[in-house]
């Protein structure tokens, strides 16, 4: 099996109110918008918005589930600066703050918002982590 993650979707409830949050707050273009399913190109992978009931149906389980998903998405930064004016510009658009930025006791620093239908994103800096200037990291083969 390969190595990698080419889409990530998000089974979403209200996928106007999903995509405005993506559009608007995170203030990311849309790759592709129609046919009831919402892309953004990332760097290197896709992020799709689909309604909740038909990722179901198409994976073909239950569609009812609620509570922690077990499951986070991070954006890494290049600097805890970088990640403390993220949080100042989130929170000005009326993000909810889950854990504002803190350091940790790996080295690192790093906070959690949430979206509207509660899937956490953890924005940090990560002072091991190589990056390039795309925010990719940096693979040693």
């Amino acid at each position: 099996m390969k190595q990698q993650l080419t889409f990530l979707t998000l089974g979403v409830n209200d996928l106007e109110k999903m995509k405005s949050f993506y559009s608007e707050i995170f203030g990311w273009k849309t790759l592709k918008d129609s046919d009831g399913i919402v892309f953004y190109r990332l760097n290197g992978i896709i992020l799709a918005l689909y309604p909740a009931g038909e990722l179901a149906e198409d994976i073909g389980v239950n569609a009812k589930g609620n509570g922690f998903k077990k499951f986070s998405l991070a954006i890494n930064f290049h600097s805890e600066k970088e990640v403390d004016s993220a949080f100042i510009v989130l929170q000005k658009k009326g993000v909810q703050v889950i854990k504002t930025p803190e350091k940790v006791f790996w080295g690192g620093y790093r906070g959690y918002v949430s979206d509207p239908e509660e899937n956490y994103w953890e924005l940090a800096y990560n002072p091991f982590l190589e990056m390039d200037k795309l925010g990719n990291v940096k693979g040693h083969h």
